[in-house]
């Protein structure tokens, strides 16, 4: 008698059929091109302290005015030799080998205030490692040792890479090296607040296995493992990767110069949430919102004004705003590109051309300070006009201050020493034009307003009350 199998059936059968993946000949391909890395940090040896005591445990008795313990006492240091640096374990992490010729790429954590770095390879030979460049904004480092003739990884695809796929990791969590774990990729592009969007996966990976390769089944390396979730310090089933594409333009750049150069357009930014999507007619979230905008940055050269939404850069759509740094920082500085923004209603096509980031860019919070104000009432609102003086302090062409707000705008957030760009996306660049647009408006249905705050340009919807 034939046995029938529905299509679900089928299916699981086939599932069965296939069991888990062997993990075996990808082990043999690539582990010998997996190392460990530990480091060291030098530690001077205190001088003129006690028999016995550190320099910190004298300062305890000095400054509690305590009695010193029999026997002990201040070295002399005159004739106390001075002690030499002692180097120190400081932590241990992983890599994997870029090229044959002795390129090995980390986490920049992992090396990260280090006075020496060892790799050993899975020979067990050990080499004292020179540090080529790290950039911490990406996490990635390329050390190099003196050797040749080593077994460089495979590069593989991330556009390629599935949810869901299989994968593995070589480490050595807690030290314990060429340690193998697997699992499956649990999302990419995944958003943690960090400069690059992350792949998710369940492998296990721990402390130690940082800088270690994420590896696909075809041999091919697809991210470093770099960060896990965790509330314990441990393993807890969420782990992060570097995405390996991003990481090598880092690599090529730390190889060939010692760092990396980013491009910068002078923009502060922030999402565009539904409610404002909707209110300015640009339909649904997308892009970034332009809160402020550097004074002599290439976006103000290029005609960015605060309240724009950027749509696309270089012919790209910018989904969300983390999108934005990511994309201006891969492009090299002094490139013409087109930037299209969202301006009152309209899209609007710039050119811009890129900076450059500042090797040590320090951010300075200005904050505005809040003049005089007389009135006019509308929505809820008490508005006045900008003085000229006021209008070159703040560098606006127009624009009105909300001396106080009613419940509705309250209710929207709107604070007194706003200064509101545009209503209903029209720009006001007086009280008379304020009341002009706003009599043209259904006061009885939300009105958007654009409004600046200090430095920061955002979008608000005044609802009124029914």
């Amino acid at each position: 008698m034939a046995l029938v199998l529905t299509a679900g059936q089928s299916s699981h059968a086939q599932a069965q059929s296939r069991g888990l993946p062997d993990f075996t000949d990808l082990v043999e391909q690539v582990g010998p091109s997996v190392v460990n890395i530990r480091t060291l940090e030098k530690v001077s040896t205190a001088r003129g302290g006690m028999n016995g005591m550190d320099e910190e445990t004298l300062e305890f008795f000095r400054r509690f005015g305590l009695p010193l313990p029999p026997g002990a006492g201040p070295r002399s240091e005159r004739n106390q030799p001075a002690q030499p640096e002692e180097p120190r374990p400081r932590g241990v992490g992983s890599g994997f080998i870029l090229s044959a010729d002795g390129f090995v790429m980390t986490n920049a954590h992992v090396v990260d205030g280090a006075d020496e770095v060892y790799v050993t390879l899975t020979d067990k030979r050990e080499f004292k490692a020179k540090l080529i460049g790290s950039d911490k904004r990406t996490d990635v480092a390329v050390v190099k040792i003196e050797a040749t003739g080593l077994p460089a990884v495979k590069v593989g695809d991330v556009n390629k890479l599935r949810v869901g796929e299989w994968v593995m990791a070589i480490g050595s969590p807690f030290g314990l090296e060429n340690t193998v774990t697997a699992g499956i990729v649990s999302a990419k592009q995944r958003d943690t607040g960090d400069y690059l969007p992350l792949i998710q996966t369940d492998v296990a990976i721990n402390p130690g296995n940082s800088g270690g390769p994420l590896i696909n089944l075809r041999g091919e390396v697809v991210g470093i493992n770099s960060q896990i979730y965790s509330r314990s310090g441990g393993y807890m089933g969420i782990a992060f990767a570097i995405p390996i594409d991003e990481a090598m333009r880092v690599s090529d750049q730390l190889r060939a110069t010692g760092r990396v150069t980013r491009g910068r357009i002078g923009v502060q930014i922030d999402q565009v949430s539904k409610d404002v999507a909707e209110a300015i007619g640009l339909g649904k979230p997308e892009g970034a919102l332009v809160r402020a905008v550097e004074s002599g940055s290439p976006a103000e050269k290029a005609g960015v004004e605060a309240g724009d939404i950027i749509l696309r850069l270089d012919g790209k759509a910018i989904e969300k705003v983390s999108d934005l740094p990511r994309m201006v920082g891969g492009l090299k500085p002094g490139t013409r590109a087109s930037l299209t923004v969202y301006r009152r209603g309209a899209r609007k096509d710039l050119t811009i051309t890129i900076g450059e980031v500042p090797s040590e860019q320090v951010a300075e919070a200005q904050q505005q300070e809040e003049p005089r104000v007389a009135s006019t009432d509308a929505l809820g609102l008490r508005v006045v006009d900008l003085t000229e003086a006021q209008k070159r302090e703040l560098k606006l062409k127009g624009g009105v201050r909300v001396e106080a707000v009613g419940n509705a705008a309250a209710r929207a957030g709107l604070r007194t020493g706003d200064v509101i760009l545009a209503l209903a996306n029209v720009e006001v660049s007086s009280v008379r034009q304020f009341e002009a647009v706003l009599s043209k408006l259904d006061q009885s249905r939300p009105v958007q307003v654009l409004f600046r705050r200090g430095d920061w340009a955002q979008y608000a919807v005044i609802r009124p009350q029914r």
